[in-house]
């Protein structure tokens, strides 16, 4: 039995941060990657509204292992200023939450030209800026339609900005058609956690295991580097907060799943990844 820990962004079982809780609490998961909380994304709660929930998931017996934010998420031609002020408010609520970790992105609109490059590791390396003496570490997650959806993307954002590190989600390498276990390959020394998502050849988000991301091979290799977070993150039907993080791509990337709710939907894929995580 491999030794992990579960993570989850449990907005996707319930938008209300009681529901995410209780949802953790019956499936066994005590790691929040927090997004959503009371459909407030995590980058516009107040110290007030993070203090309130920091508290109810203590009492829950919760902990916040990493901020799902939204930072490096917009495109690469708009002012920098907004994300500069997001983000301190982001290293705020993660001090106040305990978040080890902050995931981000590395913007829309590059279309992946060398021309933005040295704009994109100019504004990374500003939220390093922004985060050194807080103990956060900051992960950069790979992600369809950003500068670093790509393997050698990837590479090239780690290489530039050494003190980033990296979270591995399968299923938005998938959607770029990019083969999983090479990107594995390429990025490991870099990855400090990671997702489980997984997607068909059509690029529609399915449970885990079920589609091209390598799911059982890619979690061979990850516990084998030491790693051990792993946050589900099932996007197997819409919930509040979805449209904002596809980028307006929800209706083509997320499959078509009978659930009766939300919360159904969670209770699946956990159960899922449990299955396949005993039989590693």
């Amino acid at each position: 039995m491999v030794k992990y820990k579960l993570c989850a962004f449990a907005d996707e079982a319930d938008k209300a941060l009681a529901g995410q809780i209780r949802a953790m609490q019956e499936n066994g998961i005590e790691y929040l990657e927090m997004r959503g909380v009371n459909g407030i994304n995590v980058a516009k709660l107040t110290a007030a509204e993070a203090k309130a929930a920091a508290a109810e998931l203590k009492a829950g017996g919760i902990k916040v292992w990493s901020l799902g934010s939204p930072a490096g998420k917009t495109p690469i031609t708009d002012p920098f200023d907004f994300e500069q002020e997001q983000f301190k408010r982001l290293l705020e609520t993660a001090d106040i939450t305990g978040a080890k970790a902050i995931r981000l992105f590395s913007f829309y609109g590059t279309d992946g030209k060398a021309e933005y490059r040295d704009e994109v590791m100019e504004r990374l390396s500003r939220f390093v800026e922004l985060a050194k003496g807080s103990g956060v570490v900051l992960c950069h997650e790979n992600e369809k339609g950003i500068y670093g959806d790509n393997a050698a993307r990837c590479l090239e954002i780690h290489q530039a900005v050494p003190e980033l590190k990296g979270v591995f989600d399968p299923a938005n390498f998938v959607q770029c058609e990019q083969n999983t276990l090479e990107a594995w390959d390429l990025l490991e020394p870099y990855i400090y956690y990671g997702h489980i998502k997984d997607a068909n050849k059509e690029g529609k988000v399915v449970p885990p295991g079920m589609g091209e991301g390598n799911l059982p091979t890619y979690l061979k290799r990850f516990f084998a580097k030491g790693c051990e977070v792993l946050t589900l993150e099932p996007h197997l039907t819409k919930f509040v907060g979805l449209s904002d993080l596809e980028n307006g791509d929800v209706p083509q990337s997320v499959a078509t799943w009978s659930f009766n709710s939300n919360r159904e939907a969670f209770d699946y894929a956990t159960n899922t990844l449990k299955k396949m995580l005993e039989e590693l």
